[in-house]
């Protein structure tokens, strides 16, 4: 702990650190803000369900427990790889923010309905908008993880963990029908788009200095 202190200490004394931490959260709060009105909207939205070649052809399964709560618990394994390093923080809550704005204008242009599920989901009302909504293209659940293993290539455990979660949970949407086969498959390759978008052109500096401290 005293360790870690002292890296917070040492990063907070950074006027850029300090700038770009503070970007960083103001940015990340404001696509929050941003996909929690597209998500409403596209749930309004959301027209009539198409058949989908894995969908159709897989029975639905009950994954509403792995698919709630392992986001929650993938939620507190992120927060911790970035605590202990505080240069992680800006760049990550920017690569984040730019997913999450790029992921709202996607599921605002196109309103499919959701593909039947084995079972309504009933957890409670804050769950069911969170998770059950129409925000369908692309999966979240897949390519934020596969983010996360894109931003931390360069340190092979947190690699294959964010590699692992986002196969995980793109096999936990498929087999419980809560994403279509393509917003999955499309979410590899947007979450790569948008990490190169985020290296190389919005906030190389942010990258560079993630890497040298």
């Amino acid at each position: 702990m005293a360790e870690i202190l002292r890296l917070y200490r040492k990063a907070f004394a950074d006027p850029y650190f300090r700038q770009s931490f503070a970007n960083g959260l103001l940015l990340y709060a404001a696509s929050l803000v941003l996909i929690f009105y597209a998500i409403d909207y596209a749930t309004l939205r959301a027209g009539n369900y198409v058949e989908d070649l894995f969908l159709s052809n897989v029975p639905a399964a009950d994954m509403r427990f792995f698919f709630v709560y392992g986001t929650f618990v993938m939620m507190i394994f992120t927060a911790s790889v970035f605590f202990y390093r505080p240069w992680r923080l800006p760049f990550s809550l920017k690569a984040m923010a730019l997913f999450y704005v790029i992921r709202a204008v996607f599921i605002s242009l196109t309103h499919l309905g959701p593909y039947p599920l084995a079972e309504a989901p009933t957890p409670s009302p804050f769950l069911n908008d969170m998770f059950f909504g129409g925000d369908l293209f692309f999966s979240a659940h897949t390519g934020l993880p596969f983010l996360g293993a894109l931003v931390f290539w360069h340190i092979p455990a947190l690699r294959y963990a964010f590699l692992g979660a986002s196969f995980f949970f793109g096999l936990i949407v498929l087999l419980g029908h809560y994403h279509y086969s393509i917003d999955v498959l499309a979410a590899f390759f947007i979450a790569y788009g948008i990490f190169h978008l985020a290296r190389d052109v919005f906030f190389r500096r942010d990258w560079e200095q993630m890497l040298a401290n």
